[in-house]
């Protein structure tokens, strides 16, 4: 077990040639007492739901409340046209990670990874790097386990919820944890892995949570998409060799500081934020009002 990502990327070097996925496994063995292929088959199942989703959220339907759907299959026309400011890799992440949130909006199947909320980012990550780096199967799986095993020391460290800590916990370590898995994915090392998790948080601190109308919808879809896009460029300066100055254990505890610093009015409260400005106040007298 371990409690620490520096201990994470040791024990995984010491003990488990570099594998962070097969340290994650024997972990959930440990913690769970499944044994290891019942693990397997279970993030099996996550996978198969996670890819399901993009291609089930690329259309035009609205989720109930009106407030979002179609914006994925938009950017997807766009990014047909070829007339793109962004690379196709980055704007592919963002529109499957939208496609994955207004799924969610639709109360269509999601795997919740960390949270409904961010539910969007590892999907559209890992959608990417299958079609971008070629992932075999057993690649994929490796990559979701590399991905929980250092969203397990964000949430015992720091957290992944909203209403504690604001979106840092939620679309950030989400975010987080999907730089991560990328950054092995495509040859990386677990340390590497590590400094691209402290890129995105130490980008993200301080994020609020302001769901309009108390709805995951507005603004949760885009941050999402932007979120994905972020790990993206966070693994690509891990991979050049670029290092936080901060150490990344630190860079987890400063998010624990700031989200129990942070005013309830932005942890999912929808009392501050965008949930608060006029428009959002008038979208959540619409959709209730007569409640």
């Amino acid at each position: 077990m371990f409690y620490s990502i520096k201990e994470l990327v040791e024990q995984a070097q010491n003990h488990y040639q570099g594998s962070v996925a097969k340290l994650m496994i024997a972990t959930e063995v440990e913690l769970t007492g499944r044994s290891e292929s019942e693990i397997i088959h279970i993030m099996e199942r996550n996978l198969e739901v996670m890819l399901a989703s993009v291609s089930d959220g690329l259309n035009d339907q609205k989720s109930v409340s009106g407030l979002t759907g179609g914006d994925a299959l938009k950017l997807d026309h766009y990014i047909q046209s070829g007339n793109t400011l962004s690379e196709k890799t980055i704007l592919t992440a963002a529109r499957n990670a939208m496609a994955v949130n207004e799924q969610n909006a639709k109360m269509g199947l999601v795997c919740a990874t960390p949270t409904a909320g961010s539910a969007g980012c590892i999907p559209a990550i890992i959608s990417t790097a299958i079609e971008k780096l070629q992932l075999s199967h057993d690649e994929q799986l490796d990559f979701l386990f590399v991905a929980g095993a250092f969203g397990l020391v964000i949430a015992n460290n720091a957290s992944i919820s909203g209403a504690e800590g604001g979106c840092q916990a939620e679309v950030g370590s989400a975010a987080a944890m999907g730089a991560a898995a990328i950054t092995l994915a495509a040859g990386g090392t677990a340390y590497q892995a590590s400094q691209a998790i402290a890129f995105v948080i130490k980008n993200l601190l301080g994020l609020v949570c302001d769901p309009v109308a108390g709805l995951v919808e507005v603004p949760c879809v885009k941050r999402n998409a932007m979120g994905a896009s972020f790990a993206l460029v966070a693994a690509d300066m891990a991979l050049a060799g670029i290092e936080s100055k901060i150490p990344v254990d630190e860079v987890v505890d400063a998010m624990y500081q700031v989200g129990k610093a942070m005013p309830t009015a932005f942890k999912e409260t929808a009392e501050g934020g965008l949930a608060a400005t006029p428009t959002g106040r008038r979208y959540a007298q619409e959709i209730f009002g007569g409640i």
